[in-house]
């Protein structure tokens, strides 16, 4: 009976993403017909020509990109909540976003103290994902190293955060000392974005986060254990050192890619868990995996949607819309079970 809900729900999350899906590509500036944007999703020709490189070269990437941001994050918020047994746990706590942020915030703001910059000529659009996996990377480095001194899970979380306080003093000494065009630069960037991924960009983006979700299937017995300690873990021959390491890899490399092409996204991956487990009444990973990537990519498609503002030429900062539009439903459903759990 138990499985049969949970068919139902998955049934139901999946039609409304499609919907949302199909909602999100049909907004914008330029109002195109569902008609015109079913012909063009399925190979034929539209009744305007340019309606298909709208479509096809800016809001199917963007939906696309919206997807991956949010399943992504959720994923990794999930991971950290289990392993650090902490509802409060996100996917940026170990530090890896602030790392991808010091890495732009070089390349950005560091231009003008270090006389410029060679991958602004050499990769041009490249130069911000590279910057930022580059950042991500050293402090994916240091948190695996401390991952292997220390055995307390609460010292890599602490470690963690320190490696984002000392990022963040970083950037600020380099914003001090930076002009206010190239400030402005780097705070947009901080907004986070969703559409300005071409489809190559896509790729190697889709490439690795399908790889990463795939890792999370062979963990699936490891993270059910450890919400019962690791003492429980032990006990089932659950490798506790490699499994953590695993866990943390795959923490990094989702993190790590997301920001590196989207920016920081707030408040998705801390959040969606807990949606997750509160629709559907569970802690097995089993469920909550899958849950959390369409939950994921359902919010993060609505908070874009209302970002887009139909009809207008602007879009406001995904961030905002995050943190504006999720936080009172978590505060609702919260209040409503009384109980925050893992």
């Amino acid at each position: 009976m138990e499985q049969r809900n949970y068919t139902k729900y998955f049934a139901l999350l999946s039609v409304l993403l499609l919907i949302l899906f199909l909602i999100n590509i049909s907004l914008g500036s330029v109002t195109i017909p569902f008609k015109d944007i079913f012909t063009i999703l399925t190979g034929g020709i539209a009744s305007k020509e340019s309606w298909e490189t709208i479509i096809l070269n800016f809001r199917l990437p963007k939906a696309i990109t919206a997807i991956l941001v949010g399943s992504g994050l959720s994923v990794a918020g999930l991971l950290m909540q289990t392993l650090f047994r902490n509802p409060l746990a996100g996917p940026f706590v170990l530090g890896i976003s602030s790392g991808a942020s010091l890495g732009v915030a070089l390349f950005i703001l560091g231009s003008s103290l270090f006389g410029g910059f060679f991958l602004t000529e050499v990769f041009s659009s490249w130069s911000i994902p590279i910057a930022s996996s580059f950042g991500a990377f050293l402090v994916l480095s240091a948190v695996i190293l401390a991952s292997y001194r220390v055995r307390n899970t609460m010292s890599i979380l602490i470690i963690g955060l320190m490696f984002g306080s000392l990022t963040a003093a970083i950037i600020s000494v380099l914003a001090y000392f930076s002009p206010a065009e190239q400030i402005q630069q780097y705070v947009f960037w901080s907004f986070g974005s969703l559409g300005n991924l071409s489809w190559n960009e896509l790729l190697i983006f889709a490439s690795v986060y399908i790889l990463a979700l795939l890792a999370t299937l062979f963990i699936i017995k490891p993270l059910n254990s450890f919400l019962l300690g690791e003492n429980y873990a032990k006990s089932l021959g659950i490798n506790i050192k490699k499994s953590k390491n695993i866990i943390l890899l795959i923490t990094c490399i989702l993190t790590g890619i997301i920001t590196a092409f989207a920016g920081p996204i707030a408040f998705i991956g801390l959040a969606v868990p807990h949606i997750a487990r509160l629709i559907f009444t569970t802690s097995n990973h089993k469920t909550l995996i899958p849950a959390v990537v369409i939950l994921g990519a359902i919010i993060l498609l609505i908070c874009d949607t209302i970002a887009q503002l139909p009809a207008n030429e602007f879009t406001l900062p995904i961030n905002a819309i995050t943190s504006l539009f999720g936080a009172p439903i978590v505060i609702w459903l919260l209040l409503r079970k009384k109980k925050l759990y893992i």
